[in-house]
């Protein structure tokens, strides 16, 4: 069986390029197509297990496109419709940006690991929107219309969808008007320790969008005048160094030994805010850390109120600090080794019996439609 695995571009390891990753362990000679990628970052990510070929779409050819390529979004399901994919029996295309949308053979198989429906054109509009400058203002309700029309109708092109969470499992059936099936992402919750001593300090750990409310959390931490600790970088860094009081530190963007290093000691994870899955607070479970955030979203799904975290109602800054001080006062309390197996629920491992087992199924199933009792 000859497989295609197609994600919108692969130039930094986050959570979506952990996903296609722990894909191409499973499928490790599938082909890998993007519109834009550093093929040397993804060769030194996979090894020398993935032996599959890296393929980009027309978008690399555009202008500095590794800086721009945003930018290019309007022409990415051009793009997608141009590739042709009709050699392989099996695709699978990684959805959060322009991915899904390619045309595959009519007895070929196209499964859909949704991260999300694109969240710039949907539920998270307004917020882009407001955040743009002038010119894009004035041109993205065009384009984007035309991008809402083009993702609803690509949406039928997938035979099977499968979402990286309940709270993604909704969505995609507003938008797209289709069942999908949770396969939560895979956490690599063996590369942390849960034995470490905790210290008295709490961690942000992400990127510093107005969208995290990181902002609300630095002022909740004014207030609070405990120690909190900042690892990331973003278009709000200014601002948000602006509003901080001494007691907040910022240590910018930070390799994994760094985060890992925090992760297995601060007091707490501080999340904010919402997120369609969200791999840090499970990295920090994994790490015998509680999390201590906004209980809305994807976290539901992996925060257990007073047993790995605290969860508060509000997204504001006395909710927070309330949540803080439960866990300053001693009124919760939590055992570092529950947290980590309650972590083990989301490793890798999961992740691949559970696709693997998936793809075979649907496999199964398609085979059985096409067979002929004589």
């Amino acid at each position: 069986m000859k497989v295609a695995l197609v994600h919108y571009w692969w130039l930094t390891n986050r959570g979506g390029e952990a996903v296609v990753a722990a894909i191409l362990k499973i499928f490790p000679d599938a082909d890998l197509y993007l519109h834009v990628s550093d093929d040397k970052l993804i060769r030194q990510t996979l090894g020398n297990n993935f032996t599959g070929n890296i393929y980009n779409t027309k978008i690399s050819k555009l202008f500095n496109a590794k800086k721009y390529y945003q930018k290019y979004l309007p022409l990415m399901p051009i793009a997608l419709e141009q590739l042709d994919l009709m050699s392989y029996d099996l695709v699978i295309s990684s959805e959060s940006g322009p991915a899904k949308g390619v045309i595959t053979r009519p007895d070929a198989i196209h499964i859909c690991y949704c991260h999300s429906p694109m969240r710039y054109i949907w539920d998270m509009y307004f917020i882009y929107l407001s955040q743009a400058g002038l010119f894009v203002k004035l041109l993205f309700p065009f384009i984007s219309h035309w991008m809402r029309v083009w993702d609803r109708v690509s949406a039928d092109r997938v035979d099977f969808f499968i979402a990286n969470s309940k709270f993604v499992s909704t969505r995609i059936n507003k938008f797209y008007r289709r069942e999908s099936e949770v396969i939560f992402p895979p956490v690599s919750t063996d590369l942390f320790e849960y034995t470490r001593p905790r210290e008295d300090y709490y961690l942000y750990l992400g990127q510093l969008v107005t969208y995290k409310s990181v902002d609300m959390a630095v002022k909740a931490f004014n207030k609070l005048n405990l120690p909190f600790l900042i690892i990331g970088e973003g278009e709000m860094t200014d601002k948000l160094k602006s509003l901080a009081k001494t007691n907040v530190k910022f240590l910018g963007r930070q390799p994994f030994n760094v985060v890992k290093y925090h992760l297995e000691r601060c007091k707490a994870l501080i999340f904010p805010g919402i997120e369609d899955f969200g791999i840090v607070p499970v990295e920090a479970m994994a790490s015998g850390a509680p999390v201590i955030a906004y209980g809305y979203g994807g976290v539901l799904e992996t925060v257990i109120h007073r047993v790995t975290g605290i969860l508060y109602k509000n997204n504001s800054e006395s909710d927070l600090m309330d949540a803080v001080m439960l866990l300053e006062n001693s009124e919760v309390r939590f055992d570092s080794k529950v947290l980590h197996e309650h972590a083990l629920n989301f490793d890798k491992k999961v992740f691949s019996a559970k696709f693997r087992a998936f793809v075979q199924n649907k496999i199964i199933q398609k085979d059985v439609s096409f067979s002929v009792d004589l």
